[in-house]
């Protein structure tokens, strides 16, 4: 359309001859009337029904603590992986069922437990966690592997049937 075909309609805004047969662009009304349709649709649109946040993901695994880390994870007879997160973390949110899995498919020969990082830094200090997720495997009070970040579940499994008799 060039500006000289455009003409001025009698409610002063600019139209191309081929809008006049469209009722809906001559007005502006119809435009705030399509937010108002926007924010109603988004507001009526289905939510998610199944999200998985941080703080159930700890219930379905064990709790450590820094006073409860000699003892769980130090002195425990059956190889350890711990999970350190924070309920902040999305990536951490996002292994949380990935590790839930990992501790139903090995059972007893794999003692699974969360260490929250905000709420026990000392363990975090200690075995130098600079970033979260990070999942760690014990034996015999012993570490013997780290894995960085989210990672596949095979990754996973992999750091663990490494150390797993």
């Amino acid at each position: 359309m060039s500006l000289a075909t455009a003409t001025m309609s009698t409610t002063g805004s600019l139209q191309a001859p081929h809008a006049r047969s469209c009722s809906w662009l001559k007005t502006s009304a119809r435009i705030h009337h399509s937010a108002a349709f926007r924010q109603a649709v988004h507001a009526s649109r289905p939510r998610p029904s199944l999200r998985v946040f941080a703080s159930e993901a700890v219930a379905a695994q064990g709790v450590v603590n820094d006073e409860t880390w000699e003892e769980l994870v130090l002195k425990s007879p059956v190889p350890v992986l711990v999970d350190f997160w924070a309920p902040w973390c999305g990536p951490c949110r996002m292994i949380a069922p990935l590790v839930d899995e990992l501790a139903e498919e090995y059972g007893d020969r794999l003692r699974t437990l969360k260490l929250n990082t905000d709420e026990s830094p000392t363990v975090a200090t200690d075995y130098g966690i600079r970033s979260i997720p990070t999942v760690m495997i014990f034996k015999d009070g012993t570490k013997l592997d780290a894995v960085i970040g989210a990672v596949p579940k095979a990754t996973l499994k992999q750091a663990i049937d490494k150390y797993l008799e």
